[in-house]
């Protein structure tokens, strides 16, 4: 049991886990940057402690420094987060060695599925299928070539420890190969510290779609259906939906699917929460793509219609408490959207947008929820994710959540940074996302005429 936490993150996210601690009684650290004084989380938390300069390599990632704040304050658990270190083995494990509450899965389970190839044979292991590639890890350019072979082109090739969108080069034909190997390579070094990749066939037009699971410490697992992630740019989500409206995701297809995301939990020993994505092809079929071993981005939309607190779930597994509950007396409710709003300009190629927040006005009313970190006369700093906030709407049906995103949209305004939201509002103005015919290919080919959707 521990009695206060110490939040290894910033921004939004250490806002809605600094809430979650609060309402569980739970005292709160903040570690910061110094770039990031005056943010709201250090406001917010009980206690706060700056653990280094702007960049990250040497304040959020700053394994040292995060561990002599547990120590100097008493926190005896650490909340990751996303991000920064909430999938770093090594940072479970030190946690571990010095008695505090790592609030994740295990070491060893963040490590096995925090590498793509090892997580692929987990899931083989639990009977969920996966996309077809190399059967590991690609050691060199003649290796490439016969496996690339057998898969055939179009091809993907990704980095082992990768993440985010970074370390994934797509290859069309055998003279691509080489160099977008070496790319990969140095990116997935030079990003996660590990150069190991392998290959993956690269579906035509898929969907994105995650199933989020939550496990205790006594065996019990359950999902919590999926989320739709398919409008994409760049390999970075842009917006969400819960449930996915696509034709293809039949009442059967959604049944096999969550209980393939409790099979690969189970196989690994998981606890806590996780997500495990899925691509979904057109013709029904779903292949296993990588598990998250944290709290994702959009856990709010599966809140929203499944009235599960997921990061007070995370906190109570992590004290030892068991699941109150079984997959059957679980049923999810209505339909909830959220748009990312960045700090970003989409008319300048989406290049971020940094400055001081003037002019702010946040939306609400019935079936709004609004996850954010930033305040009047808030500076954006250059260092970090330019994610202003998360923008949820709830409602009945698809079509009403849609309705309430578009009011909502229209009501954020701010001045002294660019954001997206304009080009959100496009987006759900568009045909395809209305008419739910859209996958990971469609915002990437439209971001030029957004109309043209």
């Amino acid at each position: 049991m521990f009695q206060k936490v110490l939040i290894a993150n910033r921004g939004e996210i250490a806002v809605r886990i600094l809430r979650a601690c609060g309402e569980l009684g739970l005292g709160t650290v903040a570690v910061c940057s110094e770039a990031d004084r005056k943010a709201l989380h250090v406001q917010l938390a009980d206690q706060s402690v700056c653990v280094g300069p702007a960049a990250s390599a040497k304040s959020y990632l700053n394994m040292d420094a995060i561990l002599s704040a547990c120590k100097i304050t008493g926190a005896q658990a650490v909340h990751p987060g996303v991000g920064f270190l909430s999938e770093n083995a090594e940072f479970a494990e030190r946690c571990e060695q010095q008695g505090i509450c790592f609030i994740g899965p295990k070491p060893q389970v963040i490590r096995a599925m925090g590498n793509k190839a090892s997580a692929k044979r987990a899931a083989t292991r639990a009977g969920v299928p996966t996309v077809p590639g190399s059967p590991g890890v690609v050691l060199d350019r003649q290796e490439a070539e016969k496996c690339a072979e057998k898969i055939g082109y179009p091809l993907l090739i990704k980095a082992c420890a990768g993440g985010g969108g970074r370390g994934i080069r797509q290859v069309d034909c055998v003279e691509q190969l080489p160099e977008a190997l070496a790319i990969t390579r140095e990116e997935a070094t030079r990003f996660f510290g590990c150069g190991d990749v392998y290959l993956e066939k690269k579906l035509i037009h898929p969907r994105h779609v995650e199933v989020q699971v939550l496990a205790d410490n006594f065996g019990n697992v359950v999902h919590l259906g999926e989320r739709d992630c398919s409008l994409q740019r760049r390999h970075q989500k842009v917006l969400e939906e819960c449930p996915s409206p696509s034709g293809t995701m039949t009442a059967q297809i959604r049944e096999k699917m969550g209980e393939a995301a409790v099979r690969v939990a189970r196989e690994v020993g998981y606890t806590g929460v996780g997500t495990v994505e899925f691509l979904l092809d057109q013709d029904g079929s779903f292949y296993f793509m990588e598990m998250n071993t944290r709290v994702q981005v959009e856990h709010p939309i599966t809140e929203m219609v499944w009235g599960i607190d997921l990061v007070k779930w995370q906190l109570r597994v992590a004290q030892g408490q068991r699941l109150d509950f079984a997959q059957k007396d679980l049923r999810p409710r209505g339909h909830a959207i959220e748009c990312r709003i960045n700090a970003e300009t989409p008319e300048k190629n989406f290049a971020p947008s940094v400055g001081t927040l003037s002019n702010l006005r946040l939306p609400g009313g019935n079936g709004i929820r609004l996850d954010t970190a930033v305040y009047e006369g808030y500076s954006i700093p250059p260092y970090y994710d330019n994610l202003l906030a998360k923008l949820v709407s709830y409602a009945p049906t698809r079509e009403e959540a849609a309705e309430k995103m578009r009011q909502a949209l229209k009501e954020f305004a701010v001045s002294g940074v660019d954001t997206n939201a304009l080009f959100q509002m496009q987006v759900l103005a568009s045909k395809a996302f209305r008419s739910a015919h859209y996958d990971i290919c469609t915002l990437e080919s439209a971001t030029e005429d957004i109309a043209c959707l």
